[in-house]
């Protein structure tokens, strides 16, 4: 069966990068593995030039790879290029795609004199933490458009299953502030929580798509899992970043104010992981919030190093590494998650969906907690983002709304930097007094 094209949202971008650079920088599509990188190039260049060279340096032969040792002579390699691909370039109506680039680091080198030479276009593709690790006898262009892919956002997905009218209409409601009513919120969250349940990884949404079996997505998502693991064991052959890697559920579980490294590796400081931690937040397998100290615009500038939390870059993919214990993630899980009947120490799954959300809405991620009047507690935010000269506090809820002291406490520390507040939960989309309660699948329209 042919595989499945899906629609992603970071197209246009590619299209502005075209029309707007024309040729005067190569774009860099970096990302995860596994996130459609490649297919998306491909994609871009087969509709929107009259022809294109894909070359792959995870399999390119030693004589595609061996051209850029010396580019002198362009005439040269783009002769060779045309007569190994079978493809005639025309200037400026030509793409060269250089995929998995970080295999080749003296392809990446070349493009400053790829474009200067201007008769083509040029796309990489790459992860980022692989790029970083083969660059150390290269310079590095400057003559880069970089982007960042992410695994299919709620919309994306939506588009992937054939729909295109639910997500603008909830934006039309989310702005206009209209009650969806409970029946259509109840079922607009049940259609949300298979998307968590699959995720956004292109080749488990291309396998639910095809079998409408879970267990199979399962088996796929656990691939990626160990894809990644093994990633991690590249970069850290001690294992430490695999097992921070693997802890990252368990943390969220315990509802600490941090990810406490000291408790997942013996003798774990975190001066002695920095450089680690730094590595794995590049390959955007993970996603980092950092304590803001000072919560205010400008956040970067008063975040704590030392005190963050750990999300998954893709919420499927959270959920079958929280359960990587059992050979799968069975139906009983599944089936709670659909029907809302998640027990209170789930909740951790909803609070990756927002960070999921906020991060493919180009938001970079935040919380805040400070004590509360005891002594012996902390009260927490557990998402700030900025808007404008404002903050907006977000606190997320895996049932009821009832109980929101966190948030009615902060708005009340912080009442002149705040813009808006909002809720997020599972229930409709209300406003009460100077708070907006948000269903979760809203996350994308704040």
């Amino acid at each position: 069966m042919a595989q499945i094209i899906f629609k992603r949202k970071l197209y246009s971008k590619m299209l502005a990068w075209k029309q707007e650079r024309n040729g005067s920088t190569a774009l860099l599509i970096q990302g995860a593995r596994r996130v459609g990188k490649s297919t998306l190039a491909e994609e871009f260049a087969k509709n929107e030039y009259e022809s294109y060279i894909n070359i792959d340096f995870t399999d390119a032969p030693k004589t595609v790879k061996d051209l850029f040792t010396d580019i002198s002579d362009l005439d040269k390699i783009f002769f060779w290029l045309q007569f190994h691909y079978k493809v005639n370039l025309v200037e400026r109506k030509s793409a060269i795609i250089f995929d998995e680039v970080q295999d080749c680091p003296l392809a990446r080198q070349a493009i400053k004199k790829l474009v200067k030479d201007h008769r083509y276009d040029y796309i990489e593709t790459g992860s980022l933490i692989s790029i970083k690790k083969n660059i150390r006898d290269i310079r590095i262009p400057s003559e880069e458009t970089r982007i960042t892919l992410y695994p299919m956002d709620y919309e994306e997905f939506k588009w992937a299953l054939g729909d295109t009218t639910t997500i603008p209409m909830l934006n039309e409601a989310f702005n206009r502030k209209i009650s969806l009513g409970d029946a259509m919120a109840r079922q607009l969250m049940r259609d949300f929580r298979l998307y968590m349940l699959v995720g956004g990884m292109p080749q488990a949404v291309e396998t639910y798509i095809k079998t409408n079996n879970l267990e199979i997505v399962d088996a796929q998502k656990r691939e990626i899992i160990e894809l990644y693991a093994d990633d991690f064991r590249k970069i850290d052959p001690t294992g430490r970043a695999t097992r921070i890697f693997y802890s990252i559920p368990g943390q969220l579980n315990k509802n600490a104010s941090r990810y406490k490294i000291s408790s997942v590796l013996e003798n774990g400081r975190q001066d002695r992981v920095e450089e680690l931690l730094q590595d794995m937040e590049d390959s955007k397998v993970i996603l980092m919030s950092h304590h803001a100290d000072d919560p205010n615009v400008g956040m970067t500038l008063h975040s704590d190093s030392n005190r963050y939390k750990m999300f998954l870059n893709d919420t499927g993919l959270f959920i079958t590494l929280a359960f990587r214990d059992k050979d799968y993630t069975g139906n009983i899980i599944y089936q709670k998650l659909l029907n809302d009947k998640l027990s209170a120490d789930l909740g951790y799954v909803y609070e990756n969906a927002v960070a999921q959300a906020l991060k493919a809405e180009g938001n970079e991620l935040f919380y805040h907690t400070w004590p509360n009047e005891s002594g012996k507690h902390n009260y927490e935010i557990d998402f700030l983002i900025s808007r404008g000269n404002k903050i907006c506090p977000i606190e997320v809820k895996s049932s009821g709304y009832k109980a929101h002291i966190s948030l009615d406490t902060f708005s009340n520390k912080f009442a002149e930097r705040i813009s808006e507040r909002y809720l997020l939960y599972t229930k409709d989309l209300r406003v009460d007094g100077k708070m907006i309660l948000a269903p979760i699948f809203m996350t994308m329209f704040l």
